[in-house]
This record gives structure tokens, sequence and C-alpha cells, in this order.
């Protein structure tokens, strides 16, 4: 029995340790399986590391270059640099985080020459970013711009410079870059001269052109790059360049076929601000040279300086109206801009608008958006406009505050007689979604 118990002990002492070596040889291999599977950062793929560093913030950019010497040399790689954007504010008026004074100088000492699609953000309103960006602009003597981007976030920015500081800046690149085909100076003091430099030296190759809020750019000026940039495509100004002889230049034979074309139509002081008409000849000539082109007209008018439009017909398909508008003027929209595809309407006043939804439905066969805010529709009236143009409507936001509820429906029964109409779920917005 004794030697019986001492086996079995045995057994037991000898399990135990078998069982604390299979112990130590798992740990021993998941510690080797744990260093195989972690992964070697430095021996990455650089077209990767590229794709991650061209979504970081300039400054994270830079201190990821110092992990080690593979991505360092990612860093300073030229395709890293042919899209950039210089965020300019001066700390002590913004919270945001700028491009550091260094960094800037290193980019452009170092990869000027590699950079393509440039945009400045100025996302204060001191004087002193702007000039920042203006200094950089002067700068870029060694490259070849293929976009640029002026954006200020806060007026007055560009602005508040003196004109010809900024024009000098400006010029530089108009000068050197040769294939420039994209340019958005909105709200800057661009003139017509700079404007003549652009075309000469930009004209085969310039496709967009954004600058709307350029109060020292005349008809004149707007009407020269059109005459001699054949290729332009898409175009933003303020209503006041608009002309019967730049519709004209842009529907001649030699010009492209326009593909976007916006229009602000702003009046800062009632009154006055005198508008003029374009002849219905004029937008005749240009829809029937491009039959496809997007018209958008943005509106920010009072109610009395409504008057020279909307009376003939008009080639808009985006009109968006950013301060009240009559029942009257939206009772000419329905009668005078039949290829209409979105109509936005941020404020009417208190008098219904039943009888215009209902026009505006049965001429504008194409609209497919609409969005409403402070206004009055009848809840029938809207279920019936909504049946007029069917599940075309793709997007379709109105304010709860908008629908008033009739003997017909109520607000609780309006949703699910326009999701019929639809084909889709549709309720009413809380909130403004433009």
């Amino acid at each position: 029995m004794k030697r019986g118990r001492k086996t079995n002990e045995g057994n037991s002492s000898s399990s135990e340790e078998t069982t604390e070596k299979e112990s130590k040889r798992h740990r021993v291999i998941d510690e080797k399986t744990l260093v195989v599977q972690s992964p070697d950062w430095a021996n990455l793929l650089q077209d990767i590391i590229l794709q991650v560093f061209q979504y970081l913030p300039l400054l994270d950019r830079a201190h990821a270059s110092q992990v080690c010497r593979s991505w360092n040399q990612v860093f300073h790689m030229p395709d890293l640099w042919r899209c950039f954007e210089f965020e300019l504010n001066q700390p002590a008026t913004s919270y945001l985080r700028a491009t550091h004074p260094e960094l800037i100088k290193q980019i452009i000492k170092r990869h000027s020459n590699h950079l393509q699609y440039v945009s400045f953000k100025v996302v204060d309103s001191s004087k002193e970013s702007a000039e920042a960006a203006c200094d950089i602009l002067s700068q870029l003597v060694n490259c070849s711009l293929k976009t640029l981007g002026l954006i200020s976030t806060a007026r007055p920015s560009f602005m508040d410079l003196p004109k010809s500081h900024f024009i000098s800046a400006l010029t530089v690149v108009f000068v050197n870059s040769k294939s420039l085909s994209s340019l958005k100076i909105d709200d800057t003091p661009v003139d017509d001269p700079s404007l003549k430099v652009l075309v000469a030296n930009n004209s085969d190759t310039l496709k967009l052109l954004k600058m709307s809020s350029c109060p020292h750019v005349s008809p004149a000026g707007i009407l020269c790059v059109a005459d001699q940039c054949h290729g332009l495509r898409e175009l933003a100004l303020n209503y006041h360049l608009l002309s019967d002889e730049l519709l004209l230049a842009l529907s001649s034979e030699k010009h492209v076929r326009l593909e976007h074309l916006r229009i602000d139509v702003v009046s800062e002081n009632p009154g006055q601000t005198q508008f003029h008409t374009i002849q219905k000849s004029s937008w005749d000539a240009f829809i029937k040279h491009s039959p496809k082109v997007n018209l958008v007209m943005y509106f920010f008018l009072y109610e009395e300086e409504f008057d020279p439009f909307f009376r003939y017909e008009i080639p808009v398909t985006h009109l968006y109206f950013g301060r009240s508008v009559s029942k009257d003027v939206l009772g000419r929209v329905g009668m005078t801009c039949p290829r209409l595809v979105e109509l936005v309407v941020c404020a009417n006043g208190l008098r219904p608008l039943d009888e215009e939804l209902i026009r505006i439905a049965e001429r504008c066969k194409y609209l497919s958006a609409v969005g409403l805010g402070e206004c009055e529709v009848s809840c029938s009236a809207f279920v019936e406009f909504v049946k007029m143009c069917g599940g075309r409507l793709s997007q379709l936001s109105i304010m709860e505050e908008v629908l008033i509820p009739d003997q017909k429906y109520s607000l609780e029964q309006i949703h699910w007689e326009v999701s019929k109409h639809l084909g889709r779920v549709w309720f009413p917005d809380m909130m403004p979604t433009w």
C-alpha cells in the first residue's frame, strides 16, 4: 500500500512537472508569435505611408517624419507636396491652429517647384494673416500651379490689404504658372489689369474661374477672360459683371460649352443698388450654345429690388432666395423658369404660398429638390404639390412650422400622405438642412 502511494505521488509530481513545462513552452511560443505579429512600421511600403501623410495636418506630418529614415524620405517626396493648403491665422484672434511659419519657409525652399494644387485658407479677419498669404504667393516664383484658391472664412481679410500689394503677389503666380486651370479668388481686390495678365499666360488652360465679390473687376474685365479663354467651363461671378456681351461671348463658336454658371445677386443696402436687365435674346443664344449648362442664381435682395427679374423666361436651373421673397416673385418664378431643378426659399412672410407652389409644380417639369424655411403652405396645397411632382422629388426639405393644418390634413396625417406620393418615408424637418 505504501509503495502504491509513493508511485501515485511520483506520478502526480511527474504530471505537474510536465504541465509546467508545457505551460512554459506555450508561453515561449506565444511570445514568439507576438514578436512575429508586431508590425514593423519602418518597413511599410512608401506608397502606403504617402497616402497616410496626405491626410495629416502639416505639423503632424512633420512630427511623423522624425520617426525613422523611411518616413522622412516620404516627407520629402514630390508627390506629397503637389496638393497643399496653407492655413493662416493669428493666435490672438483665432483658436484654430495655423501653419507654422518655419514649416512654410521649409516648404517654399524645398518644394515650391513641386506645388501644383494650392489653396490659402485665412480663418480670421486679421490683416496680418492676409499679408502672410500674399508674402507666400510672392515667393512662388519657381512653381507652375494648376489650381489656386484664396479662401477667406472671415471678412474683410484680403479686401483689407493695399490693392497694389495683393495684385503684385497674385501676378507672380499668373506669370509663372503657364498651365493654371482653376482659379478661386472670391472677396479679393483683383482688378482688370491683373485679369489681363492671367489671360496672357493661361488662356489655353483656364477652365474654372470663381470670383464673386470682387468689386474692382468691371464687366469689360470679365469679358476679356471670356473672349480669350475658350476652354472655360465653369464661371462664378456677381450679377453686376453679367452682361449681354458676356453671354454672347460665352456662346461663340470658338468657346466650349459652359457646364456651370453661378451668379450672385447681392444687395447690401436696400434701394441703393440699381440692377440692369439681361435681354432674352442673350439668354436664348447662351442656352442654345450650352443646352446642358447648370445656371445657379443666389438672390440676397430686399423685396422691392426684384422688379427687373423674372419678367420673361430665364434658363435658371438652381434658384436660392437667401432673404424674404414675395408671393408675386415666386409666382413669376413658376411662369419664367421651365428648366428649374432646385428651389430654396429661406423666408417669405405670413401669406400662404399655395397657388405659387402649384404653379411651379405645373410649369417646372424638372424640379427635383425643394427647400422651404420661414414660409406658410396649407397641408392640402402641399400634398397636391407633392402629388403633381411625384417621385422626381429626390430632396424635399420642409420645416414643420411651414405646414398649416386644414380641414383635410393634420400634421400627423400629412407625413403618411406625402410619403405615399414620394414612394418613400418622409417627415418634415425640425431645422433647415440646406
